[in-house]
């Protein structure tokens, strides 16, 4: 064959394995396909049900085709013999939420407004219209998307029997006051008295929260008033608010009274609340009065169970005031307030600082017969101190204590007992202690454990 003659007719290349088609049909989201994929049964007998499965089951976890989801829904609607339920427009709806597609979210209440679940069909809407546009409302107002929350809102009022519940109207003033449109929520409020939908604590606790943030006191005060008055009892959110309002404001006396307020009318207290008055009035440098309040609910027996007085005794050791903050640790714990480990670490070391030994040797008995255990280091250097003070006698107790309650002793703290012993003359008691140092591994050769039995050997005499 010649060469001109190979180029007009080229041989017939071998034909190559082409790959399997994937067993699962992408519709495409420009075109609607024209029929349901394959691994559906057949268009004529596909129920919400088997759709609903599918969009479970093989599309949901899908890394490429998850995002299909809605576009199957969409054609699933087209068919003559198909209609969605309520399992499937909320299935569709939590999924878009959960996504952040709020796009066709928005386009997905709208075919809910003009083609609603079958149950809708008779004298009663269908149960679930309201969670379902309760969740997408919150969403819209999540990303700031009023204009879709308060469509979506129109939309519920009229798919749904009766008037909305208060949580609905709640979720938008909300929204409103937390993005800093305080006039677009109290003009929703409106629209909700109007529409005789009796406000609840929430929607007050919304609305002092707003004008608080926005150093309308006067205003929050008015509001709280006014709850009360309609018979709507404050709760803790509402002093919280409040209260913090006040601190912010620079009304020290009036966040304290508003607190003691809270006792008069037996609202109970919260953790949060003491934190809050805890905080307030640190920054202010008035700690000794946050300390004498906290001591007064105690005293009143309202202080919350689980309340963290840590910031409360590291602004005392800061200031200088241990003998106070000793006091407040004791009085606290004695009537079940247990501090927490981190409070009793801060007070230990502040009053070592300072010359309180016994007190920070009384403590860490304390702590040691409660089960709270130390840090090592921290454990250590109060027994130096003991040492330095004359009494190793007394420090080997604390570490036998600490030792039968589980702390894990290191070299250090044998090697600081054995000094202190050596100072003060006991060879007896430092050679035992030196043996036992030996059997528990932390002298690693023979060289050692002659130097330390010397080091007591050359001691001054013995009060053995």
């Amino acid at each position: 064959m010649s060469r001109n003659t190979a180029l007009k007719n080229p041989p017939t290349p071998a034909p190559t394995a082409t790959p399997c088609p994937l067993p699962v049909y992408l519709p495409d989201p420009i075109n609607p396909p024209h029929r349901l994929p394959p691994i559906l049964p057949s268009e004529n007998a596909i129920t919400p049900q088997d759709l609903l499965h599918f969009l479970k089951s093989r599309l949901r976890h899908h890394p490429t085709l998850s995002h299909l989801d809605f576009h199957l829904f969409r054609y699933a609607a087209t068919l003559d013999s198909f209609r969605h339920d309520h399992f499937t427009l909320e299935y569709m709806v939590r999924t878009l939420v959960s996504t952040d597609r709020l796009d066709s979210l928005s386009s997905l209440l709208d075919f809910i407004s003009s083609d609603p679940c079958p149950c809708s069909d008779g004298i009663f809407s269908c149960p679930r219209i309201e969670p379902m546009f309760s969740v997408s409302i919150s969403s819209f107002c999540r990303a700031g998307r009023f204009d879709d929350a308060l469509h979506a809102f129109d939309i519920m009022k009229r798919l749904i029997d009766g008037k909305p519940n208060v949580a609905l109207y709640n979720i938008v003033i909300h929204g409103f006051v937390k993005l800093g449109k305080l006039d677009r929520a109290l003009d929703f409020y409106g629209t909700m008295l109007r529409n005789r939908v009796n406000p609840d604590a929430v929607t007050f606790n919304i609305l002092i929260s707003g004008y608080c943030r926005n150093n309308k006191f006067g205003l929050a005060l008015e509001v709280f008033r006014a709850m009360k008055e309609k018979g709507c009892l404050p709760n803790v959110v509402s002093f919280n608010t409040l209260i913090k309002g006040f601190f912010r404001d620079g009304k020290v006396e009036q966040a304290v009274g508003m607190a003691r307020e809270m006792t008069e009318l037996g609202c109970e207290f919260s953790c949060v609340t003491c934190e809050i008055l805890v905080d307030g009035l640190g920054r202010r440098g008035k700690v000794i009065e946050a300390v004498d309040l906290m001591i007064t609910f105690l005293r009143k027996g309202v202080l919350p169970k689980g309340f963290d007085y840590f910031v409360l005794v590291e602004m005392l050791c800061a200031n200088g005031n241990l003998e106070r903050a000793f006091e407040l640790v004791n009085e606290l714990w004695d009537n079940g307030y247990a501090p927490t480990l981190i409070a009793c670490t801060t007070l230990v070391e502040s009053l070592r600082g300072t010359g309180g030994t016994e007190k920070s040797v009384g403590l860490m008995r304390k702590m040691l017969n409660e089960g709270m255990l130390p840090d090592s280091v921290t454990f250590s250097c109060l027994l130096e101190d003991m040492c330095n003070m004359g009494g190793t006698l007394e420090a080997n107790k604390l570490r036998l204590l600490a030792s039968k309650k589980g702390l894990h002793l290191d070299g250090m703290v044998y090697r600081i007992l054995i000094s202190g012993y050596a100072r003060e003359g006991r060879r007896k008691e430092g050679e035992a202690l030196v043996n036992e140092m030996f059997d528990t591994g932390f002298i690693p050769d023979i060289a050692t454990y002659n130097a330390l039995m010397n080091g007591l050997s050359k001691s001054k005499a013995s009060f053995s």
